[in-house]
């Protein structure tokens, strides 16, 4: 066998973080093309990409606290007296320097973590739930995974949401945090996914993770994820890695366009981690029946499939684990059929859709025994009107008349339409940047939420203001205007341009408020 490490070089593959990273952005927003502009006429988008540069709001990025919570998209029902536990285990990470000092605040330095995780029904007790016992890793991050949770067919949900409570070692509650949306299943669908099952099948640019159970036992499963810079398998941490189709055939200079569209067998796709950025070589996807692969399928790979990665340039070599590494394995043909091949157990891969939801915030000692849930959740921004007068709404829910919108660290003019609707006056630019209509650049800044108590909500949205356009200077001289008049005239619009949009926005925002 080989390592996947040597392989890698050998296919001269890229492996730079910076160029995954920028790949892995690419895939993640397939239909954003470009920020939401304040100043621009007639066309109107918005970007979710963080932006670290832009200013926050009254606190730094280094007293943020970041709780992420890793849960698939499908599970399993139990049966009976049989607990079908999900697989690949939730799991919480839990980052950020404030968590310290939030400590030390409650319980004089001697605190700790702890939490519970459970389905999220309408009657929850701590009996029912799993405890989290976190651990602290290497990168300074705290750890913990439910491995024990199921759900009974006494539930005749379709769909459920896991819920995770996170306490101080006072048993002072830090707040309650939902997964998204998992789709209850029975089993594995073997047969070819349609349209109508479309939420089943795997989608180019989502999430993934992959498992190996070996001879079927549910103490040897192990799960690819990615530590120090290698891929590993790993029996307790799982990493969600960004799947992606390459398009053939491949340009002369080695790099490889995206496509989008459903996951099929016979596909041409990369595994990125979503948070490193590094990549393995291309691989075409194969199903799995017996622990043969079969080269002539091209149906839709749907969740909780089990499929082998054969690497594009090197033909019957597949990705697989030995022990707790991850390795080359050289396949055979089979006798019978050219078209199966014989596979170890190592090379046979469950594969399912992931979920990554992250909650940021900021939290000031003043607040700190008040918990921070419900947490606020934005899931998109629509715009009204344009130039000098724009309104934004943000859609998505736990909101309340309690939160403020901030731009960057202006706190904007917020009305609450309903649990799921936010209504703002967009800040003029002047609030950001002296001399602004002499600016030529765009401004991003981002938008979060702002809690009466001094709670700041991070969102995954920024805002771009973009500059007017100006005749030049060369078109004033020939027109015998003189930079003292020009200067003079932009004085009194500015002035006047002032007095009509706060005027107007006062009004149109009242307006909205009455109706």
């Amino acid at each position: 066998m080989q390592s996947v490490r040597t392989m890698m070089d050998e296919l001269d593959v890229v492996e730079d973080g910076h160029r995954a990273s920028r790949q892995q952005v690419a895939c993640f927003q397939p239909g954003s093309t470009g920020p939401i502009t304040h100043l621009l006429d007639g066309h109107v988008e918005w970007d979710r990409r963080a932006q670290s540069a832009c200013p926050s709001l009254g606190a730094s990025r280094e007293s943020e606290q970041c709780v992420v919570i890793l849960h698939a998209k499908v599970a399993q029902k139990s049966y009976g007296n049989e607990k079908r536990f999900f697989c690949p285990p939730p799991c919480v990470y839990i980052s950020g320097h404030a968590w310290r000092l939030m400590q030390d605040c409650l319980t004089a330095g001697s605190g700790g973590l702890c939490g519970y995780m459970c389905v999220d029904t309408s009657a929850q007790t701590h009996g029912d739930a799993f405890k989290l016992t976190f651990d602290l890793l290497t990168d300074r991050r705290m750890f913990a995974c439910a491995k024990s949770l199921f759900i009974s067919d006494q539930d005749k949900r379709k769909h459920f949401r896991l819920l995770l409570q996170i306490f101080m070692a006072s048993r002072q509650e830090v707040g309650s945090f939902h997964s998204r949306l998992i789709k209850v299943i029975s089993k594995p669908s073997q047969k070819r996914q349609s349209m109508k099952n479309a939420d089943l099948c795997i989608s180019a640019c989502s999430r993934v993770a992959l498992f190996n159970r070996l001879r079927s036992q549910t103490v040897s499963t192990r799960y690819l994820a990615v530590e120090g810079g290698a891929f590993i398998a790993s029996a307790r941490q799982w990493t969600a890695f960004t799947i992606t189709l390459v398009e053939e055939p491949r340009s002369d200079r080695g790099h490889f366009a995206l496509s989008e569209g459903f996951v099929c067998y016979g596909s041409v796709v990369q595994l990125v981690c979503t948070e490193s950025g590094i990549t393995l070589p291309p691989m075409v996807i194969r199903k799995v029946n017996k622990q043969h692969a079969i080269l002539e399928v091209d149906e839709p790979v749907s969740q909780l499939h089990k499929c082998a990665f054969e690497f594009r340039d090197k033909p019957q070599a597949y990705l697989c684990l030995s022990n707790d590494a991850i390795v080359v394995h050289q396949a055979t043909s089979g006798v019978r059929d050219p078209n199966r091949v014989v596979l170890n157990d190592g090379a046979c891969w469950t594969i399912i859709g992931v979920e990554v939801v992250d909650f940021t915030f900021n939290q000031e000692a003043a607040s700190v025994q008040t918990p921070v849930s419900p947490f606020p959740v934005v899931s998109s921004l629509e715009i009204n009107g344009g130039g000098h007068v724009a309104m934004l709404e943000l859609v998505g829910e736990n909101f309340g008349p309690h939160l403020k919108v901030c731009f960057g660290n202006i706190e904007a003019e917020t009305m609450f339409k309903c649990p799921k609707s936010l209504l703002c006056v967009v800040p003029d630019i002047s609030a950001f940047s002296v001399g602004w209509q002499r600016r030529c650049s765009m401004l991003t800044v981002p938008v979060s939420l702002l809690r009466v108590d001094g709670v700041l909500y991070r969102t995954s949205f920024t805002f771009t203001y973009t500059p007017e356009l100006q005749a030049p200077p060369a078109a004033l001289r020939t027109a015998g205007i003189t930079r003292d008049r020009v200067g003079e005239a932009e004085q009194e619009e500015d002035v006047l341009l002032e007095s009509i949009h706060q005027e107007f926005t006062r009004a149109n925002f009242h307006l909205f408020m009455q109706t």
